[in-house]
């Protein structure tokens, strides 16, 4: 490039020019003559050439840019500007500089138009794509089928459900909307924005799907709490013949996660390791993830010695999995490791830190942690960290208090609210219950029910308290009744107080009874041999007196339990949970 500036530069001089332009890095200052317009044509397509070579250095395009002015090639040209924004883009460059080209095009092509979009859209501040799109439609230039696809990819990033869907309605008028491109992005904003069934909708009715269409619809339910959807969704896609590729095996790990299905998720890695997926940072994460929310952290830690190359995320999973499961010890050793090796831990790193020590009871180590994320790293407290620090400091007199800087951190999380009556109600303040609960309906907040998972058969159960809905139900209560024999025999008596409410001591050992994990325990008992393990999903925190039943069923039947609620797992085996009752 050099030896090209060169030769130009010195062609174009004259001893009769009385210009002088000023210093850049690319030619050394010099007077040259006003360029013929023969002469201008053959800088400018040279410049382009140029441009297209840039494709790695933001200095070398700074340096072509500088040499264009200088030999009197405007960035109004509208070549010259449409070329150096894209070249700007394709390189992720600042937008500012992009902007300020495009902002001296007088009338940029709608080549240049979308590439102005697609960059804001690409960029960590998506909002300008939106004003860039407002001015293209005030100018009444004519979209073509690129511009749909990139504004949609900005709205989707910024979550704005209401200009997307004005998008979307603009795409439906002008004739793009039937374009498979286009059909992709709507469906990727809609599921971005949580709209699940819209999404679905416009998946259906797409007469040609690609793997990417099949990609985002899968990953719109993984990550939207409906794992059940996701993986229907990806048994209908293998029926359709479509292989998948590395984000199609991260939605579906994603979903296996949050549903416990180990066994799936075990086929799925087969899968990887069979097609050389198991080198895919991005599925080599998710696939330590789910072993490690499944219960099965030496697998976990398989994973990740086997990794090639391993990012934050790889020893975020490790850490968090090792916390929740347990295993605070080797959680801080893996942190103090990876901050020998100079990576920067994130927010996520520091609750798998701070689980750690609050699981295993290590709470002086907890807060001097907790101090090094803001004077170290940085991190702002927030919801999670906050409330780590609560459930260390129980102290009665505080907990409006607490409930009070919760609503602030996150008004409508039922956490809170929650938290704050079962407080009342063990000290059975039953009015003090009332309260909260009218509280609740005015703010419009709403408990989430509790629900238990198993999987079985390649399927996957989910159980609620007092559940008469499966086609087992006579059976799996049948053995609910055995399991309370022999609990009794044991010694077991139920703790009624942790049945918060105004209610008789029987309804409150019936209500015990029927809790979803023990249902769940029941319905894997009548339908597993003697000796399976069995692996169960809890949404809530587990109850004492379950906690308290399940030691003992584990002992009874000699069957290894491992539940994994909201807050860690529990490996029940022989009598003893591996929290050793503190959670």
């Amino acid at each position: 490039m050099q030896q090209f500036l060169s030769e130009v530069t010195s062609s174009s001089h004259s001893p009769s020019s009385n210009t002088l332009l000023p210093n850049d890095s690319s030619t050394s200052s010099t007077i040259i003559s006003a360029p013929t317009e023969s002469k201008k044509s053959y800088i400018l397509k040279k410049c382009i050439a140029l441009l297209h070579s840039c494709a790695s250095s933001i200095p070398k395009l700074r340096q072509v840019h500088a040499f264009s002015i200088r030999h009197g090639v405007p960035l109004s040209s509208p070549d010259m500007g449409k070329h150096l924004i894209f070249a700007l883009v394709s390189l992720s460059g600042p937008m500012h500089y992009a902007r300020k080209v495009f902002d001296q095009i007088p009338h940029p092509n709608i080549f240049t138009w979308d590439t102005m979009i697609r960059g804001y859209a690409e960029s960590e501040d998506p909002a300008p794509a939106l004003h860039i799109y407002r001015k293209l439609r005030v100018r009444s230039v004519e979209p073509d089928t690129h511009t749909y696809p990139f504004i949609l990819k900005a709205v989707a990033k910024l979550t704005v459900l209401r200009e997307g869907e004005k998008v979307h309605c603009a795409a439906l008028k002008d004739g793009f909307e039937s374009l498979m491109f286009v059909q992709n992005a709507l469906v990727h904003f809609y599921g971005a924005c949580g709209r699940a069934e819209s999404a679905l909708h416009l998946f259906e009715k797409m007469p040609d799907k690609d793997l990417v269409a099949w990609n985002s619809v899968i990953n719109v339910h993984a990550l939207n709490g409906m794992p059940n959807e996701s993986l229907a969704i990806y048994r209908k896609m293998g029926l359709e013949n479509v292989k998948p590729d590395g984000f199609t095996l991260v939605s579906l790990l994603t979903a296996c996660s949050e549903l416990g299905a180990l066994a799936l998720g075990r086929r799925a890695h087969v899968y990887m390791k069979k097609v050389g997926l198991d080198k895919n940072l991005h599925a080599a994460n998710a696939l330590l993830v789910l072993y490690a929310k499944c219960g099965n952290i030496m697998e976990a830690k398989k994973v990740f010695d086997e990794l090639e190359e391993r990012s934050v995320v790889s020893w975020t999973s490790l850490i968090v999995g090792f916390a929740v499961n347990g295993f605070g010890e080797e959680a801080l050793q893996l942190f103090r490791e990876m901050e020998m090796r100079r990576l920067v831990p994130s927010e996520i790193t520091f609750i798998g830190v701070l689980y750690a020590c609050s699981h295993c009871g290590m709470v002086d180590e907890g807060f001097a942690y907790f101090d090094r994320m803001a004077k170290e790293y940085g991190i702002c407290c927030n919801l999670e960290n906050f409330t780590w620090c609560m459930y260390n400091n129980r102290e009665f007199n505080n907990r409006e208090i607490a409930r009070d800087e919760l609503r602030k951190l996150e008004p409508k999380h039922c956490g809170d609210y929650v938290l704050l009556s079962n407080l009342y109600a063990s000290e059975r303040r039953w009015s003090d219950v009332h309260n909260v609960r009218k509280a609740m309906l005015k703010d419009g907040v709403r408990k989430v029910p509790g629900h238990s998972l198993v999987e079985l058969g390649n399927r996957t159960h989910e159980f609620v308290m007092g559940d008469m809905s499966h086609p087992q139900t006579e059976s799996i209560y049948a053995m609910l009744l055995e399991m309370t024999r022999l609990l009794r025999l044991e010694g077991y008596a139920p703790h009624t107080s942790n049945v918060l409410a105004d209610i008789e001591e029987e309804e409150k050992e019936n209500a015990l009874s029927y809790h979803s994990e023990k249902i769940a325990i029941a319905f894997v008992l009548i339908n597993t041999p003697p000796g399976t393990p069995i692996r169960i999903v809890k949404n809530l925190r587990v109850c004492a007196d379950c906690h308290l039943a399940i030691k003992l069923l584990s002992k009874i039947y000699k069957r290894d339990i491992v539940v994994r609620d909201c807050s860690r797992f529990h490996h029940f085996s022989d009598g003893v949970c591996s929290c050793k009752d503190y959670w």
